[in-house]
């Protein structure tokens, strides 16, 4: 069975076989299914059987952090082939080919699917649209007003905490995406975010954008102090806080473009904050003044 999905205006195919249980992890794309006969950027596959990759040669590994995903780049027969697990000595639990192009990809899940489908889905989505004004974001966003705001941080530093203080004490405010929404430059320039299938711990998945009004990298403090970022810092927040392996040149160029235009454009900000609602009232107010 095939389906089809658009996110971030971007459309991609999966075929996984009509019973397979690896469906029920992707009820979170049904708000994304389209009725489409093109695949789209691209098409991913699920296989029951690897061909012998045995003469893989080593490209890198790509780990942020101890406990976050590793992903084991190799080149085969033509080919990227991607080894990936929950953790840095995690045993692998899905494997991925992918052409050059990021275009046509088969993978092959060990155990359970429900880290492999959703890391390979969003592995591929990261992938084929980095050098395509698209940027996908570790973060959570708060709307209000008809705008985006996207708070980003280092894991546990409270981004989904600071969303939920502007749902509870600011009128008008709901929640987009708790973990992975998509920030992407229009053609007339505009920033917009987009809600995705992905969402963390969170079950938000709303097939909605709006223009983005802010960006906020929160730091816990004893104390709430909110300070608009020049530029330069602006930058550094927002490409620690995207998505993606940066090993072609291709993708990192593009990624680098992407952040310049974002941050030429939209206002970025650093809040050091304690987890109350002082903090959220303060920068809602500069942030949307």
């Amino acid at each position: 069975m095939k389906k089809v999905y658009k996110v971030a205006g971007h459309k991609f195919a999966v075929v996984i076989p009509d019973n397979d249980l690896a469906w029920n992890e992707m009820k979170n794309y049904d708000p994304f299914l389209v009725d489409s006969d093109s695949d789209g950027l691209f098409c991913v596959e699920l296989i029951d059987v690897m061909p012998n990759t045995s003469d893989k040669q080593k490209v890198m590994t790509d780990c942020a952090g101890f406990d976050l995903p590793r992903f084991d780049i190799y080149e085969w027969d033509g080919c990227w082939l991607i080894e990936g697990a929950p953790t840095f000595e995690a045993p692998v639990r899905f494997y991925l080919i992918t052409d050059k192009a990021f275009t046509k990809a088969r993978f092959r899940i060990l155990g359970s699917p429900r880290f492999s489908v959703n890391t390979v889905m969003m592995l591929m989505f990261t992938l084929a649209t980095e050098h395509r004004d698209t940027l996908m974001m570790h973060s959570s966003v708060t709307v209000k007003g008809g705008k985006g705001y996207l708070f980003l941080g280092k894991s546990g530093t409270g981004k989904s905490t600071h969303s939920q203080l502007w749902i509870n004490n600011i009128e008008g405010c709901e929640l987009l995406n708790d973990d992975n929404p998509v920030l992407r430059i229009e053609p007339n320039g505009e920033v917009l975010v987009y809600g995705s299938p992905w969402s963390g711990k969170t079950s938000c998945y709303r097939n909605l954008n709006y223009p983005v009004g802010a960006i906020v990298d929160l730091h816990q403090a004893k104390s709430n102090e909110i300070h608009q970022l020049p530029i330069v810092r602006a930058y550094a927040s927002l490409y620690v806080a995207c998505s993606g392996i940066r090993f072609l040149k291709e993708m990192a160029d593009g990624l680098h473009a992407t952040i310049e235009k974002i941050v030429s454009t939209v206002p970025c900000y650093s809040l050091d904050c304690l987890p109350n609602a002082d903090a959220a009232i303060l920068c809602y107010k500069t942030v949307t003044q």
